[in-house]
């Protein structure tokens, strides 16, 4: 691609606009899935005592267990809306892009 062209781009608003909110978006998902990692391996080293309370009288799994399992999915939540993001609004700015650009 030819300087000329990329310089074009570069300062094009929508370029510019594409590249901010994506990366305050990825900042955000990034952020939020340190907060939620980070939380239940805090809780596991100062407050175990949480986690180890049964679900139920009598049952063996403790909350720790589908506390967990939710960690897990909220890091494929987190993904899904990445992606969905990704394919609604970053796609439709990026086609705006490569229209103005030609």
């Amino acid at each position: 691609m030819q300087r000329k062209t990329i310089d074009a781009i570069e300062a094009n608003p929508h370029y510019q606009e594409l590249v901010r909110s994506r990366k305050r978006f990825a900042w955000v998902l990034t952020l939020l899935m340190l907060a939620i990692y980070y939380g239940f391996i805090l809780t596991i080293a100062f407050a175990p005592e949480l986690l180890a309370v049964p679900v139920a009288e009598g049952a063996i799994t403790t909350v720790g267990m589908p506390l967990g399992i939710l960690i897990i999915l909220s890091a494929f939540l987190l993904t899904g809306l990445y992606v969905a993001r990704a394919n609604g609004r970053f796609d439709r700015l990026t086609k705006t892009i490569q229209e103005e650009a030609r």
